[in-house]
């Protein structure tokens, strides 16, 4: 079994914020894979399958700096390894709907990845970064919270249905593969 967590903060404040692109992507696997999301006291959690793979979606509820408690409870609680886990965030230094997948690495700065890599001790976990952007004059703590301009919406559109496939591409062809696919733009 495969666990995709979508990064984001809870609320209607934050919804379709910049910061919550992990969020519409989960959303929308659930909604084309037909995953009910349910709450719980952590997260909302769906559990379904991706083209016969098993998955547990996940979106945590405890705010982006505390991500990290909500993945170390489901990785435990279902005794999933890391090296099946995938989280889907926003970056920063990527231009509008850039997509990269990496194997591991540093947080880059993201409070919601550097919290899952102090709860689970390890950056060795499957990541899918998908650009934000970054504007002059703002503080990227208040930047992520943006809402996209009217000129994104295409983009971030695009970028919502190539993160799923790029996610399909992970559980069906192998990590090595779905990089080969996606990270050549």
């Amino acid at each position: 079994m495969w666990i995709v967590v979508g990064l984001g903060n809870p609320g209607k404040k934050y919804s379709r914020t910049r910061h919550n692109i992990g969020f519409m992507v989960a959303e929308e696997i659930a909604r084309r894979y037909e995953i009910d999301l349910k709450e719980e006291e952590k997260y909302r959690i769906g559990r379904g399958s991706i083209d016969g793979e098993k998955v547990l979606l996940i979106e945590p509820l405890l705010y982006m700096n505390r991500s990290g408690l909500a993945v170390k409870d489901i990785i435990s609680r279902f005794n999933i390894p890391l090296e099946k886990l995938i989280v889907i965030h926003d970056d920063l230094d990527m231009e509008v709907g850039k997509l990269r997948i990496r194997r591991k690495g540093l947080s880059g700065g993201h409070k919601g990845v550097e919290s899952i890599i102090q709860s689970v001790s390890s950056k060795e976990f499957i990541r899918l970064k998908i650009g934000i952007g970054r504007e002059a004059g703002f503080f990227a703590e208040d930047y992520v919270l943006t809402r996209f301009r009217k000129d994104e919406i295409f983009l971030i559109k695009k970028a919502i249905e190539k993160a799923l496939d790029a996610v399909t591409s992970i559980l069906l062809d192998g990590l090595d593969e779905a990089m080969n696919r996606f990270n050549r733009d």
